[in-house]
């Protein structure tokens, strides 16, 4: 099996450091890049599995460096920054990042990031070409064909709302989705709907596919950004 291919794109020597270390130790393989350009160039030349990229580089913003990337592959990116406000967050998620860690972190946070990552691309490679007409995760169901969806084999009964919602979130498994990008998605726009409205439509469709809504094991919210649905772990990884 291949280990897995990082790179971490970091102009502080200290911080790139700590993450070549961490990667070092769970035999990840990696590659370095200082800059904004070499990370762009590095990204197409090297072709990594997930991209670990800092937003203050000396050339260019790490927000356009992700556009950039997006531009051409859909690989994994985990934006790991100083840079703590919402507004900063929702940019890079918009933008196209998969998931945000604020520095100062814990190495085991940036793992299981890490990792969640890592679950989507083994995901995504196992898939046949062309969409798969079954989506499942852990013991949530999607047949896109008949339209329904299953909850530990029972029929989870939806709004039309609720279904697009809930395929939205599934088709990005494991990526923090904005509220802008949902509404844009779902609605159109934000000028068609509001964050306020996507709030009860995410609650009511949480009632009727969560065990205990008050502790989803599915829909994780980042408060003041959007949502992300998780990937359960498989028997193999238990």
């Amino acid at each position: 099996m291949n280990k897995p291919q990082i790179l971490v794109v970091e102009d502080d020597p200290a911080i790139g450091n700590l993450i070549a270390t961490t990667l070092e130790t769970q035999d990840y393989q990696y590659h370095r890049a200082k800059t904004g350009t070499g990370a762009v160039m590095d990204a197409l030349s090297f072709r990594p599995d997930v991209v670990l990229l800092d937003l203050g580089l000396p050339d260019i913003d790490g927000v356009d460096i992700i556009k950039k990337i997006r531009a051409w592959s859909n690989m994994p990116i985990i934006v790991v920054s100083a840079r703590s406000e919402d507004s900063d967050k929702v940019a890079a998620l918009d933008a196209g990042a998969d998931d945000y860690l604020t520095k100062p972190f814990s190495v085991d946070e940036l793992l299981a990031r890490l990792r969640v990552a890592l679950r989507r691309v083994r995901y995504d490679n196992e898939k046949t070409s062309g969409e798969a007409s079954l989506y499942e995760n852990g013991g949530l169901k999607i047949d896109y064909a008949a339209g329904c969806a299953y909850r530990d084999g029972v029929e989870i009964h939806l709004t039309p709302i609720e279904y697009k919602l809930l395929c939205l979130l599934a088709k990005n498994t494991g990526k923090v989705l904005t509220h802008n990008y949902i509404l844009g998605e779902i609605w159109g726009g934000p000028a068609v709907s509001d964050t306020p409205s996507l709030r009860v439509f995410m609650a009511t469709l949480r009632k009727k596919l969560e065990k205990d809504p008050g502790h989803p094991q599915y829909i994780q919210t980042h408060i003041g950004v959007g949502y992300r649905m998780i990937r359960q772990k498989q028997d193999s990884e238990l």
